[in-house]
C-alpha cells in the first residue's frame, strides 16, 4: 500500500511540478517581493496540492475496486444460488419420483402381502397376461405367414388359454399350500402319503378274520393254518418290512422315543398320536416328579434339513407350558432323524432347546405291550398294528412290560388283544 501510495505521489509531483512553476514563475514575483517567502509557500502548496491529489485518486480507486469486488461477488452469489436453486430442483424433482415410486411399490406389496392366503392372485395374473401376449404371437404369425393355417392359429389360441388357466389355477394352488406350510411346518409330515389299499387282500377272508389286523399282512393260507404264535410273530415282522404312509412312519418314531423315557421312569404322554393336529407340536409330555420333558420328534429323510422356523414353533410351545405351569421344572428336546442347519442350530443354542440330531430308531426295540386288565386281571399283548395300542400304559409295578417276540408274551401268560367292540372293557377283550 505504501508503494503504491509514493508511485502515485511522484507522478502528481512532477505533474503539478510543471503546471506550478509555470504558474509562479510568470505572476509569483508581482505579488511577492521576498523570493524566500515565495518559493516557501510555493513549495507549501505544491506539497499540499500533490498529496491531496494522490490522496484522493487513491481513495476514488480503492472505492472503484471495492465496488467492483462488491459487484463480482453479487454476481457470483447470483450464480451460485441460481445453480443451487437448479440443483435442488433437480434433488427434489429426483425424491418426489422415487417417493412416487416407492409409493407404488409399496402399494403393490401391501396388494401382494393382503393376497398371500390366496395365492397372489395379481401376480399370476400379470403372469398370465404376459403369456398370452407370447401365444398371441404365435397365433398372429400363423394366420399372417405367407401361407397362411387360419384353422391352426385358432386351435393353438384356444389351447392356450386353456393352458395359462390351468397354470394359472396351479401356481396360485401351490403358493397357497408353500403358504400355510411356511406358517405351520409340521403340515410338510403329512406330504407324499402313501395310501395302504388292502381291500382287495381282506376279501378273500370271513367278516369274523377281518376283525383281526393281523390279516393286513397275511395270506389266507397262513393265518389259517398258522398256529396263533407264528401267524402274529410273522405279521409283526412283516409290519416292520412292509413300506408305510410318512405319518405312520412319524407314529412309531414317536412311540419309540416314548419308549426310552418309559424305560427311565418317566410316565409318558403321547400327545401327538391322540391330539394329532392339536398337539402344538409337543408330541411327547414326559414327567417325572416336578420335572417335565416337553419333546418333538421328526423323523425325516436324511437329504431334508430342520431350519429356524421349527426351532422357532417349538421354542413357542416350550415356553407356553413352561408359563402355563410356573411350577415345574420344563425342558425342551427336539428329536430328529437328520440334521439341523448351522442356522437353526445356533437358535437352538440361544433358546434353551436341546437338540438329539440324527438319532435314528431301532426296529428291534420291545415293541409288544404286555398288559394286565384291571378289572379281571386278564393278561392281555398288543401289537403295534392292535387298535387298542396306543391307549394302553405300561405300569411295570403292576406287572406289566415290553417285550419283543409274540412268543416270550406268551410264554408269560399273556393272550393276543382282540379287536374293541362297544361294551369292552379298557379296550380290552
Amino acid at each position: 500500500m505504501f508503494k503504491n501510495y509514493l508511485y502515485h505521489f511522484f507522478i502528481q509531483a512532477f505533474l503539478y511540478a510543471i503546471f506550478g512553476w509555470f504558474l509562479f514563475a510568470v505572476f509569483g514575483t508581482i505579488v511577492f517581493e521576498n523570493s524566500l517567502s515565495y518559493w516557501s509557500i510555493v513549495a507549501s502548496l505544491y506539497i499540499f496540492i500533490t498529496s491531496y491529489a494522490t490522496h484522493k485518486e487513491l481513495v476514488d480507486e480503492v472505492n472503484k475496486d471495492f465496488q467492483q469486488k462488491i459487484t463480482n461477488v453479487t454476481n457470483q452469489a447470483k450464480t451460485e444460488i441460481n445453480n443451487l436453486s437448479s440443483q435442488t430442483k433437480t434433488k427434489i424433482d429426483k425424491v418426489t419420483k422415487l417417493l412416487n415410486e416407492t409409493e407404488l411399490k409399496e402399494k403393490l406389496w401391501r396388494k401382494l402381502l393382503n393376497e398371500r392366503t390366496s395365492g397372489f392372485p395379481s401376480l399370476f395374473e400379470n403372469i398370465a397376461r404376459y403369456e398370452e401376449l407370447m401365444d398371441n404371437n404365435l397365433s398372429n404369425y400363423l394366420r399372417f405367414k405367407p401361407h397362411p393355417a387360419v384353422s391352426a392359429s385358432e386351435t393353438v389360441k384356444l389351447e392356450a388359454k386353456r393352458r395359462r388357466l390351468a397354470e394359472f389355477t396351479q401356481r396360485k394352488t401351490q403358493s397357497i399350500i408353500e403358504y400355510y406350510e411356511n406358517i405351520a411346518p409340521f403340515l410338510l409330515d403329512f406330504k407324499e402319503q402313501e395310501i395302504d389299499d388292502t381291500d382287495d387282500a381282506i376279501k378273500e377272508y370271513s367278516e369274523e378274520e377281518r376283525e383281526d389286523p393281523s390279516t393286513n399282512y397275511l395270506t389266507k393260507e397262513e393265518y389259517r393254518e398258522l398256529t396263533t404264535t407264528e401267524r402274529n410273530q410273522i405279521a409283526l415282522e412283516r409290519y416292520w418290512k412292509r413300506p408305510k404312509a410318512k405319518w405312520i412312519i412319524g407314529r412309531i418314531y414317536e412311540r419309540y422315543v416314548g419308549y426310552i423315557y418309559e424305560t427311565k421312569g418317566y410316565e409318558v404322554e403321547y400327545v401327538g398320536i391322540f391330539k394329532g393336529y392339536e398337539d402344538l407340536g409337543r408330541d411327547l409330555i414326559c414327567r417325572k416328579g416336578n420335572e417335565v420333558i416337553i419333546i418333538q420328534c421328526k423323523n425325516w429323510s436324511q437329504f431334508k434339513r430342520i431350519f429356524e422356523k421349527h426351532i422357532f414353533q417349538f421354542f413357542g410351545t416350550v415356553f407356553q407350558y413352561k408359563d402355563e405351569f410356573k411350577e415345574n421344572k420344563v425342558r425342551g428336546i427336539f428329536y430328529t432323524t437328520t440334521v439341523l442347519s448351522k442356522l437353526a442350530r445356533r437358535f437352538a443354542s440361544e433358546l434353551g432347546v436341546e437338540l438329539e440330531e440324527e438319532f435314528k430308531m431301532n426296529q428291534e426295540y420291545p415293541c409288544i405291550k404286555c398288559n394286565i386288565n384291571d378289572i379281571g386281571k386278564t393278561k392281555i399283548y398288543h401289537l403295534p398294528f392292535d387298535q387298542q395300542y396306543d391307549k394302553v400304559k405300561i405300569e411295570p409295578n403292576k406287572g406289566e412290560f415290553y417285550c419283543k417276540t409274540v412268543e416270550e408274551a406268551e410264554s408269560k401268560g399273556f393272550r393276543r388283544a382282540f379287536r374293541w367292540k362297544a361294551g369292552a372293557i379298557n379296550g380290552n377283550s
